[in-house]
């Protein structure tokens, strides 16, 4: 099982952008597919984006399309999340995540390993 660690977190003014990362501290997930959800105070945890195990497939909430890319870089076992445009509704704990397969998958149930979270948050 990979071992993913977020950065890149902080506090931005709305219109700012903000690149989130996420590395493997143990094994590579080169062969994983990778996903980003959010979490706010009081609300269910919600799919942002996800990309496949070659990088060649990306998907993304309606609520972030447009202002919101996912990207990979097996060789570095690292993913990002770059997000434009932020807005205050943006404000959440991110989370990245990991499993196994050769598809795309947007469910929380479909991931096996988390990691920490870090806190984004948008002043207007």
């Amino acid at each position: 099982q990979v071992q993913l660690v977020e950065s890149g977190g902080g506090l931005v003014q709305a219109g700012g952008s903000l690149r989130l990362s996420c590395a493997d501290s143990g094994r590579t997930f080169s062969n994983y597919a990778m996903g980003w959800f959010r979490q706010a105070p009081g609300k269910e945890r919600e799919f942002v984006a996800a990309v496949n195990w070659s990088g060649g497939s990306t998907y993304y909430a309606d609520s972030v399309k447009g202002r919101v890319t996912i990207s990979r870089i097996n060789g570095k076992n690292t993913v990002y999340l770059q997000m434009n445009s932020l807005k205050p509704e943006d404000t959440a704990v991110y989370y990245c995540a990991a499993r196994g397969g050769s598809y795309i998958y947007t469910r929380q149930s479909d991931y096996s390993s988390w990691g920490q979270g870090t806190q984004v948050t948008v002043s207007s």
